[in-house]
């Protein structure tokens, strides 16, 4: 029996590791060829601030419904239950705005946050990540003088995160030993710096992988080149304050995108994910780990937006207390 009970242990464990290894897999799948590219950008709007520095996501197969920015909307399903879903038929992106000084200053976050219906079930290669409604932030951080210092990618469960400075952030601002090559974001190449001072109009392009919605790079280029037909099919975006996510027209009334209460309060409705779940709650001390959520305060959310894994960290690494959270992460401002 002992011997079953240890080859049933080994078994596991080669399951495992071999899933993981298709995880690590996925996103080194080659790109589709393009000949153009479709990117999602903000155009109108009332806030000119956010819409000045509103950043453009670049998608790969877009035919695919999953790589489409959307619309998180509501509805009945056929026993009457409320059913969350993201229409991707009416991109949307969603803005909201944060303060936070340090010893060195004061600074602005203008937070934008996108959202897809899913990443597809795949298991080769295995996306660990499969699920629904899933998102993305993106965070500039401007200094006093309004000029971008920092660029924050991160999903909207906390994972993936990457911090990108920007040629107005101080060098002595900078993580100690802060290398000047290529940022390696779990599997992907980010770079280590972007230059906004160049461009007479910058505007930041977020390239995303397809299915997974990974950040695979980030350019600053002029805006006047989107404008290039031959480059850049644009599909124009809504800009939209976050808190219309606790608002979402349901039959005669309203719904949040959040849980508001019991475990899953704070995070996103129908967005739990499986494997992530099954594979690292155990490490993380979450069970619901990988479950996208709301970017907020814990004290209103009950829970924290945490970007390190290991549970120690939880509070440090909180993103929402973004002077502590840069300090966690190294950086000197």
């Amino acid at each position: 029996m002992k011997i079953f009970e240890k080859t049933l242990f080994i078994f596991k464990i080669q399951i495992l590791a071999g899933l993981l290894l298709f995880c690590g897999c996925a996103h080194h799948q080659r790109l589709p060829e393009e000949t153009f590219h479709t990117a999602y950008a903000v155009h109108d709007g009332q806030e000119t601030q956010f819409l000045q520095h509103a950043p453009v996501f670049l998608v790969y197969n877009y035919p695919a419904d999953y790589n489409r920015i959307g619309r998180p909307s509501a509805g009945y399903d056929d026993q009457g239950q409320e059913q969350i879903y993201v229409d991707s038929h009416y991109p949307v992106v969603y803005f909201q705005k944060q303060s936070f000084a340090t010893p060195k200053g004061h600074y602005t976050n203008l937070v934008y946050r996108v959202h897809f219906p899913e990443t597809p079930f795949r298991l080769i290669p295995f996306y660990l990540t499969y699920g629904k409604n899933v998102g993305l932030m993106v965070v500039i951080t401007l200094d006093s003088r309004q000029k971008p210092v920092l660029v924050t990618t991160v999903h909207t469960c906390g994972c993936y995160l990457s911090i990108v400075p920007t040629t107005f952030l101080p060098r002595e601002s900078l993580p100690l030993n802060w290398q000047q090559t290529p940022l390696e974001v779990y599997g992907e190449k980010l770079p280590w710096q972007l230059d906004y001072a160049k461009p007479e109009n910058p505007k930041l392009l977020v390239h995303l992988r397809p299915g997974v919605h990974r950040v695979i790079d980030l350019k600053i280029i002029d805006e006047r080149e989107l404008q290039d037909p031959s480059r850049f099919t644009l599909i124009n975006a809504l800009l939209a304050p976050v808190r219309e996510l606790e608002k979402i027209p349901l039959g005669d009334g309203f719904t949040s995108f959040y849980y508001q209460a019991g475990p899953l309060k704070g995070h996103v409705k129908g967005s739990v994910k499986l494997f992530e779940s099954l594979l690292m709650s155990l490490p993380s001390l979450d069970f619901f780990v990988g479950t996208d959520k709301a970017y907020a305060d814990q004290k209103e959310t009950g829970n924290p937006f945490y970007t390190s894994l290991k549970p120690w960290n939880r509070s440090a690494s909180n993103m929402w207390n973004f002077a502590e959270f840069l300090a966690f992460w190294g950086w000197r401002l």
